[in-house]
């Protein structure tokens, strides 16, 4: 068959991309696939509804074909002219939807409907034969069934990075399912939080107060992410995240660096949210370092993928002297230990008794630190 482009669109769930595509070229690098993911938007875009695909839905047909010699019918979408110019002939687009019913296959401009469309280019001079879109429309169906199961597995893949985290995420995919279903691990442990959001979310309304912690929470998923740690949960306004670099070295330096970073980005946000007349708040730090549990914890029909042990205690009891010391970051001296060596001026701030730790702990911060 004389193809030379390939285009596959579908629906997507995940929390920023409404949709996927993928497109094949005959003559394309790293084997001509690419994916493009289209982010959600409160209208469609026109793109979209100047496109070929759009006109198959919309007029509720079943094919559509055309000869791109013939001008007029290129000329209706912009996307039909670009394929001619690059050396298409002809053009043909199906689709196969998933719905149960035809109710259900009913067409929302703003939302792809559960299925997949697919748009095949042909640069022969002569363009498809008959036998050609035989052999397409025989072939649909297995297509479909492949690539629906592809999709089904990223979408979950999808899912539960955005609710898990993405080393949570790939584990459970993994088959990391069963209750009691732990790993050892040494790690670095840090409490995030936002300090006097409590008291200021009392006095905002509540879709203002969501897009502020929003905006927090998306700052330090990013640092924490390009550090190459991972997001545990989120605790209101706060978070809880690790990382379990191989070395302890490295996985308290970039637990440091990341901290560094974030204040840094937080503070640029604060003084542009100021200029804008709107609130602001401080963040807060708190790392430890040791053994920890991570894994399935919970009941036999409700898990959650976590991390517990002493070392995570330790962690929450070190966030409760944010207030009594007046520092922002605070870190245990298994984390300075580690570090001492790092980039980072840290200063003892001497040694105190936790609630519920049996020995004083000496803690340190970041030099220079800011009050909270």
């Amino acid at each position: 068959m004389p193809l030379m482009r390939l285009h596959v669109a579908q629906r997507a769930l995940h929390p920023r991309f409404g949709g996927i595509g993928f497109d094949w070229l005959r003559d394309g690098v790293d084997g001509g696939v690419s994916l493009e993911r289209y982010a959600h938007s409160a209208e469609p875009l026109q793109q979209w509804l100047q496109s070929p695909l759009y006109h198959l839905l919309s007029s509720h047909e079943t094919e559509y074909r055309v000869r791109l010699s013939d001008v007029v019918e290129r000329n209706r979408f912009p996307l039909l002219t670009e394929l001619w110019e690059a050396g298409a002939t002809d053009y043909f687009a199906t689709g196969l939807l998933f719905q149960k019913s035809p109710e259900a296959a009913k067409i929302d401009v703003k939302n792809m409907p559960q299925g997949m469309l697919i748009s095949y280019c042909s640069d022969a001079p002569e363009g498809f034969s008959e036998e050609d879109l035989h052999l397409i429309r025989c072939t649909l169906p297995s297509l479909g069934l492949a690539l629906k199961s592809t999709a089904n597995r990223r979408m979950a893949q999808d899912l539960l990075q955005a609710y898990l985290g993405r080393d949570a995420g790939e584990r459970v995919l993994s088959g990391e399912i069963q209750l009691g279903s732990v790993e050892e691990l040494n790690a670095v442990i840090c409490l995030f939080d936002l300090s006097g959001f409590t008291s200021l979310a009392e006095q905002i309304p509540g879709p203002e107060m969501i897009a502020m912690l929003n905006a927090y929470h998306g700052l330090a998923v990013t640092a924490i992410q390009e550090r190459g740690g991972n997001v545990l949960k989120f605790m209101g306004d706060g978070l809880l995240a690790m990382f379990d670099q191989p070395d302890p070295e490295r996985a308290a330096c970039a637990a440091l660096d990341m901290v560094s970073e974030l204040s840094d980005r937080v503070a640029a946000t604060n003084r542009a949210r100021e200029r804008e007349g709107l609130p602001v708040a401080r963040c807060t730090f708190a790392l430890h370092a040791g053994q920890i549990y991570y894994g399935n914890i919970g009941a036999e029909n409700r898990l959650d993928f976590t991390v517990i042990g002493p070392a995570v205690n330790l962690t929450a009891r070190i966030a409760d002297m944010h207030r009594a010391l007046g520092r922002r970051v605070i870190l245990s001296e298994q984390v300075f230990e580690a570090a001492r060596k790092g980039n980072h001026d840290l200063v003892s701030l001497g040694r105190y008794v936790l609630r519920g730790v049996s020995q004083p702990q000496e803690l340190y911060t970041i030099w220079p630190d800011t009050w909270v």
